[in-house]
């Protein structure tokens, strides 16, 4: 089998030897129990994978950590539905999809008719089904809720029920394939609805609230990114004050996520539930993390020289991969580099 470090990552979507090499090493069922053919890692194993990827290759990375979270709705899906769709399955089975709210499911006897247009599907000509969310309509009007607010479902849809939008022009991450998706009036039983965090599986790392398995996964991927670009500044020479303090806090932020991730694993062994306002601290230290890394990278670079601009160099690569991934909306905003750097001190 091919080292991963032999690949070319340089084309728009990955080659069948990279996805080969991706299906050998069953990327996409990291946290999928074993039963179902996955490798059902802890979450601090997990992360170290991820990140590992990410800094190899800054798409490989961010597909591997977007599918395989999206596949970590098994732990969601209802026993049946896992056991049809996992076992004896003909391809690795691959999620992907949508967290916006882009469509409407009509209620039609034992399931749902939906439609509607999404964005954003990372990997998404590699994937076997389409997760998405949409507002739940009786009669053509949305349904509400107690509290005033419409009613929404996520959805599982298998891949020829989808048709994929080759939308994805950005300047980095560009094998992810990031494309929106279409969806023209499908019937979908709704026994391939599910809720986040109402799990139906045993296994500890589904009791992660999503929230925070989303803030870690992502997290990983920018350390992994810089620690690579950090690599490569070296080699060419860059300003070694700048290089040192990237250093400095790729370290700082590598203790604290995995101190995050330690926490979490203890906290659910010993049968405790997150709070809103625990989620929302590791929320607040993801993004600080991201802010001041990004500030880090922006301050070597310009000691690189014109090889750092050449589009075919492997820190351009890195570069262009780590500030799309930025524009993820979970981390686009945040606090000022200003406070990030008096929080630190």
């Amino acid at each position: 089998m091919q080292e991963l470090s032999e690949f070319d990552f340089k084309k728009p979507i990955f080659s069948d030897e990279v996805l080969q090499w991706v299906a050998e090493e069953n990327l996409w069922n990291l946290w999928v129990p074993k039963c179902y053919g996955g490798l059902e890692m802890s979450l601090s194993d997990g992360l170290k994978k991820l990140r590992s990827l990410a800094k190899v290759d800054g798409s490989l990375g961010w597909t591997a950590t977007l599918c395989s979270g999206a596949n970590f709705f098994v732990g969601n899906l209802p026993r049946q539905v896992a056991d049809d769709i996992f076992i004896d399955a003909e391809r690795p089975v691959c999620f992907g999809g949508s967290g916006g709210v882009f469509g409407t499911a009509e209620k039609d006897g034992d399931g749902y008719v939906i439609s509607g247009t999404w964005k954003y599907a990372t990997g998404a000509p590699y994937l076997t089904h389409f997760t998405l969310n949409a507002k739940i309509q009786e009669n053509g009007q949305d349904v509400i809720q107690n509290d005033g607010t419409p009613m929404i479902r996520s959805f599982l849809l298998h891949a020829n029920q989808v048709e994929i939008i080759e939308d994805w022009e950005t300047m980095g991450l560009k094998a992810t394939a990031t494309h929106s998706f279409k969806v023209e009036e499908q019937w979908v039983h709704e026994k391939y609805s599910f809720v986040y965090n109402k799990v139906h599986q045993p296994h500890p790392v589904f009791k992660v609230h999503f929230s925070l398995f989303a803030d870690l996964t992502l997290w990983v991927n920018y350390l992994g990114m810089a620690e690579h670009f950090m690599e490569e500044a070296t080699i060419l020479g860059g300003s070694t004050e700048d290089i040192d303090q990237l250093k400095v806090y790729i370290g700082k932020c590598d203790a604290l996520l995995s101190d995050f991730a330690t926490e979490i694993e203890r906290s659910i062994k010993q049968g405790h539930t997150f709070s809103e306002k625990y989620i929302n601290t590791v929320h607040h230290e993801a993004s600080k993390s991201v802010q001041l890394l990004s500030q880090c990278i922006l301050s070597t670079y310009p000691s690189l020289g014109i090889l750092a601009s050449t589009e075919n160099h492997v820190l351009n690569q890195v570069f262009r991969d780590y500030f799309t991934a930025t524009q993820h909306h979970i981390f686009r905003k945040g606090t000022t580099m200003s406070r990030i750097l008096k929080d630190l001190d």
